[in-house]
């Protein structure tokens, strides 16, 4: 493994931009969807979410690369994302044919789960206007070559959508290696999200495609299983149990098999119940295994973020020079504190992050 080398702040107008499909999160609090009479609504995206904590959390300049319809739910998503401070000027806008035949907003119904009843989701995506995004569509010369991009992340969940998002994500990573954009990719294996490009076997065709151009891999053991064919020795299903030596074992041959990985990371995660978890995070980086403060019993509000959450952390460490002990510690508080608060993406300010670091308690603040 090689050091992970990033742009200077002066030599890139963007430190972060996202690329995936941004979606309508409908929330029945701590009701059921399937009994619910209303829904809060947020926005959300595995990608995307990690772009407006790079704005909203870190004050790092970002954007995000996706599409939407010309409609008032697009236009909903605009003013939620224009909320965040999140550019949006390489955004694509498709017409819309007034039924939603021709594109529209993809729709996902997440209950948080409580106790012995676990967090579910149920999406409504079919035909999303970000899901047509197709190679040329989008002016990666133009972001990353006249622009400049810092940190470009993107991910398994946007991939997985159609075998044209597939290949506009190849495109994309092409260009930003050409231009020494450091890239980001969060594995994210959603088994039913893959059906349509050939299941497990598909999932790995694509992503070991994408895998040639990635600096900083992100997953967990089903991830890396999945979607590159690796395993990990004496891991159970959560990957609780997993020994760090084996871990290391799984990144040497991973990085054996692709030698562009400057950065390997994952977050551990143990299920007591939907609302006590525990919690934690690995990175490899340079040869060298480096964990996380544990938090066992960890109380979670909302679990849906918290990997995008460690993702945005993780590259705030290294965008500002702090090293990898730091860009893991700095994942795991921020993922651990975006479970706090409802909705997909971060409610934290930096100054948070760093005092949950330290350790401090959870003292009323005046």
């Amino acid at each position: 493994m090689s050091a992970l080398i990033i742009k200077p702040a002066s030599e890139a107008k963007w430190d972060c931009a996202s690329f995936g499909e941004v979606m309508l999160r409908f929330d029945p609090g701590f009701g059921r969807v399937r009994n619910a009479r209303s829904f809060q609504v947020w926005e959300g995206g595995g990608e995307y979410n990690v772009a407006r904590a790079m704005r909203k959390c870190w004050g790092k300049r970002a954007a995000v690369v996706t599409a939407l319809p010309k409609n008032d739910l697009g236009w909903l998503v605009e003013d939620l994302i224009m909320q965040g401070g999140v550019d949006m000027s390489h955004l694509i806008w498709r017409d819309f044919d007034g039924l939603g035949n021709n594109t529209r907003v993809g729709l996902n119904f997440t209950e948080k789960g409580f106790g012995v009843r676990p967090a579910l989701g149920c999406s409504d995506r079919g035909h999303s206007a970000a899901s047509q995004i197709r190679p040329g569509e989008v002016n990666w010369e133009k972001l990353f070559g006249e622009e400049g991009v810092r940190w470009f992340h993107t991910g398994g969940i946007f991939a997985a959508l159609a075998s044209n998002t597939a290949e506009a994500v190849i495109e994309a990573v092409e260009v930003a290696k050409k231009y020494g954009t450091v890239v980001a990719y969060d594995l994210n294996y959603r088994a039913s999200l893959w059906k349509s490009q050939g299941g497990k076997e598909g999932a790995q065709r694509v992503n070991r495609h994408i895998a040639k151009y990635v600096d900083v891999m992100i997953g967990n053991e089903e991830d890396f299983t999945a979607c590159l064919g690796f395993e990990v020795e004496g891991a159970d299903e959560h990957l609780t149990k997993i020994e760090t030596d084996s871990f290391k074992k799984m990144i040497q041959a991973a990085v054996a098999a692709f030698p562009n990985f400057k950065v390997a990371a994952t977050t551990l995660r143990k299920a007591t119940t939907a609302t006590l978890n525990d919690w934690s995070a690995l990175l490899y980086y340079e040869g060298q295994l480096y964990q996380s403060m544990k938090r066992d019993n960890l109380e979670i509000y909302d679990r849906v973020g918290g990997g995008d959450g460690f993702a945005s952390g993780l590259a705030y460490g290294f965008l500002e020079g702090k090293g990898p002990q730091a860009a893991v510690e700095y994942g795991a508080a921020h993922g651990a504190l975006a479970m706090t608060t409802p909705g997909d993406t971060s409610m934290v300010r930096v100054e948070e992050v760093e005092a949950a670091m330290k350790g401090k308690g959870a003292r009323v603040i005046r």
